[in-house]
């Protein structure tokens, strides 16, 4: 059997069912067609993002996914800002070392 692949707004509509809307896991699981294991889950995740705990998955909000991202690509401008300042450095110190 090959595991369905929900997209992330339905995990979150789902998951609101439970968190917000106060439906039962069970309730929520049986209206949208998923696993009781699966929408528990969801609403455990979303439950953590309120929270603001610092999570190993995939986020189910849109903000937190957002946030994510944008960490990814801060980490990634870092690391590019300490290539081109070793390289400047090089560059710099060839430069010296040429001229004199």
């Amino acid at each position: 059997m090959t595991k369905k692949h929900f997209k992330p707004a339905f995990r979150q509509e789902v998951a609101e069912l439970v968190v917000a809307q106060g439906y039962s896991v069970r309730e929520a699981a049986d209206a949208m067609g998923v696993w009781k294991s699966t929408v528990d889950s969801w609403a455990r995740t979303l439950r953590k993002e309120r929270n603001g705990d610092n999570l190993q998955g995939t986020p189910i909000s849109e903000d937190s996914r957002r946030i994510r991202l944008l960490e990814r690509e801060i980490q990634q401008l870092k690391q590019e800002k300490e290539i081109l300042k070793k390289a400047t450095a090089l560059l710099m110190s060839d430069s010296l070392t040429s001229s004199r």
